[in-house]
């Protein structure tokens, strides 16, 4: 199957490839060796995630502090 890049950068993939996917609206994207992978993504869990942060209490401030106390252990 192909896919065509368009001049802004949107790709439309083929009709085939998303019966597979039946409703999923979004994709996690990554590069592994030289290739583009698309991973199927369920938005509700990342809001139940950033729900739960915020439920404890957690700001981007405490994340931004925890990676870089874990980098300093080295």
């Amino acid at each position: 199957m192909l896919a065509k890049v368009t001049s802004k950068n949107q790709l439309t993939l083929p009709k085939a490839l998303m019966s597979r996917f039946p409703g999923t609206e979004y994709f996690e994207v990554s590069e592994e060796g030289g290739r583009i992978i698309l991973t199927p993504t369920d938005l509700g869990r990342v809001d139940a995630v950033r729900a739960k942060l915020a439920a404890l209490g957690v700001q981007e401030k405490d994340v931004a502090d925890a990676v870089k106390w874990a980098r300093k252990r080295r």
